[in-house]
């Protein structure tokens, strides 16, 4: 069951970095590896999304619950595909040198054994690509070079 929590101090508000990781929508546009996304219901506290995800020849669709008080926490729960479980949070606390502190974990399993050990050996590889991404992103729409984001993990 690969599991991984990370504080990052990074130079937007709170506001903005809600937004970008509650924009499920637009996720096949920045995040490696995510091919599709159909948002089935969206309201100001709650979406249903489903994803399809990629490696190589792999492709799996998952469909989660993306739970939102704005602007301080997201939470993703697992609803059906591939998986025994997800759960992968967002915090976002305004850091008192300016920026955000945002705390991000993710907890999961695949029901499949091929699946688990393929994500044992990309894991760490993965979520580092992930969270680069999410900054990356974040630096294309707040204007802010990435590189200035300071990692306090």
């Amino acid at each position: 069951m690969p599991r991984h929590s990370e504080t990052r101090h990074l130079p937007y508000s709170p506001e903005q970095l809600f937004d970008l990781v509650a924009d499920v929508a637009r996720y096949d546009e920045f995040l490696p590896w995510v091919v599709a996304v159909r948002v089935r219901s969206s309201s100001p506290t709650q979406t249903i999304a489903d994803l399809v995800v990629g490696f190589n020849a792999f492709k799996e669709r998952f469909t989660s619950r993306v739970s939102k008080e704005r602007p301080d926490r997201i939470c993703v729960e697992y609803i059906e595909g591939p998986l025994k479980h997800l759960h992968n949070e967002w915090r976002f606390e305004p850091a008192p040198q300016g920026g955000t502190r945002v705390f991000f974990s993710v907890d999961f399993a695949f029901r499949s054994r091929i699946f688990e050990a393929l994500a044992g050996q990309m894991f760490d590889r993965a979520l580092r690509r992930m969270t680069q991404a999410f900054e990356e992103r974040a630096a294309v729409l707040y204007g802010i070079n990435s590189s200035s984001a300071q990692s306090a993990a």
